[in-house]
């Protein structure tokens, strides 16, 4: 497609010309809506050609080009900074100069246009080809993590978790310099987006809760990521570190705004969970953490039953694997699977007797080391349950004072004997 008559006719006036030429081409830049309207993408490339054939040195040359970048990028126009960007970026590369500079800029530009038309795919393989690490250029690692940052988010658009995972693992290397709390917060829930698409759920609850009390976050963003919270952490495995992260998101006073609470609730407390319960709240779960384990079971089916079975331990102290089944919605081979793997991981303590089929509960905390079989006898342990108990107890008071003194203030200064 031949360029508009009247930029043409321009550009061979500019190449005629014996004087200062840079200057002329930057003129021509700033009229191009007077001389090509609409400004097409052949007009762009035309200005580009007519001045990269004059040979006018590397300074204006730069000059040249931070203008006509700028030209581009007040055109408004998705399609035309991707076609006049990525043939920019090819001239730019036969050039014997390096222009890294503008090449970042152009490769940003590029980037952004796909993100607008939602190819986060082309957006991520555009800014990867951004010079970071050129000798001639000097990049903070502030601009580094930037980019990074932003290749991340777009492959985690597309749900390219490894590709992802592997800038984050750059990003690591270097956000310990960054002060930038923005980055910051994209950087760790990056890192819990990744963990949570890997099923690593114990870290991704644990990172969701983190980022969950950033006060640069909305409220209502907050919520959101203590529910993903809440839900990671129903879904990992069950054990002494899944307690420990379910004992934190209960206590933490916003859960009860959740819908999650009521499974919460459950899962820290150690009652069984019924199927309704159980279906409710798959309702809220991503395709991913519904997803079909190797054993056929979905990762949230393979959460419930070993929760479950840690309930049963602590109602029996002795049960037949026939009758645990029953009460898992397993058969007795299955009930006996779960149960000796979960004893062998450290996860549960107990001892089988195959002979008889039963399994033996020996109550306690369990060590979660893995081939640990049971865990050590804690000292004092019935005293340290009655303490937790007293102090359990003391904190539900002291919640319903609270919410006493907010809703009758009166009542509570004329009744409560301090």
């Amino acid at each position: 497609m031949a360029p508009n008559p009247k930029l043409a006719a321009a550009l061979s006036a500019a190449e005629a010309e014996s004087g200062e030429k840079g200057a002329i081409y930057e003129t021509i830049l700033a009229d191009i809506q007077t001389l090509a309207s609409p400004t097409t993408a052949a007009d762009l490339d035309a200005i580009f050609d007519s001045f990269f054939g004059q040979s006018l040195g590397l300074v204006a040359s730069r000059s040249f080009l931070t203008t006509f970048i700028a030209t581009l990028k007040s055109i408004e126009k998705e399609s035309l900074w991707i076609e006049v960007g990525n043939r920019t970026l090819n001239r730019l590369a036969a050039q014997p100069s390096s222009f890294f500079d503008a090449a970042a800029t152009i490769y940003e530009l590029v980037a952004t246009a796909h993100e607008n038309d939602e190819d986060f795919l082309d957006a991520a393989k555009a800014l990867a080809e951004i010079p970071l690490d050129s000798s001639q250029r000097k990049v903070s690692d502030a601009d580094k993590a930037r980019v990074w940052v932003r290749i991340v988010r777009n492959y985690l658009e597309v749900g390219d978790d490894t590709a992802a995972d592997m800038y984050i693992n750059k990003l690591k290397n270097i956000m310990h310099t960054v002060s930038d709390p923005d980055l910051n917060l994209h950087f760790r829930l990056s890192q819990a987006r990744i963990q949570d698409a890997k099923r690593d759920f114990l870290f991704a609850a644990q990172r969701y809760h983190e980022i969950s009390f950033f006060p640069t976050v909305a409220e209502e963003e907050r919520l959101h990521t203590l529910s993903m919270a809440v839900k990671c952490a129903i879904l990992a495995p069950a054990g002494p570190m899944r307690s420990r992260i379910l004992g934190r998101l209960y206590k933490d006073e916003r859960s009860a705004q959740l819908a999650e609470f009521g499974i919460l609730e459950k899962m820290f407390l150690d009652r069984l969970l019924s199927p309704a319960e159980v279906d409710k709240f798959a309702e809220g779960l991503q395709p991913h953490q519904l997803a079909t384990t190797a054993d056929g079971s979905t990762v949230l089916a393979k959460a419930v039953v070993e929760h479950n079975l840690l309930g049963v331990s602590r109602l029996y102290n002795n049960i037949q694997f026939g009758a645990l089944g029953a009460l898992l919605g397993l058969d007795a081979d299955k009930a006996e699977e779960t149960t000796a793997r979960m004893i062998e991981q450290g996860r549960l303590v107990g001892r089988m007797d195959q002979l008889e089929g039963i399994v033996r509960f020996e109550g306690g905390e369990a060590s979660g080391e893995k081939g640990s079989g049971r865990a050590e006898v804690v000292a004092n342990k019935e005293m340290r349950r009655w303490d937790a108990n007293v102090e359990s107890l003391a904190e539900e008071v002291e919640n319903v004072i609270n919410s006493l003194q907010k809703e009758f203030p009166s009542f509570v200064a004329a009744n409560l004997v301090a």
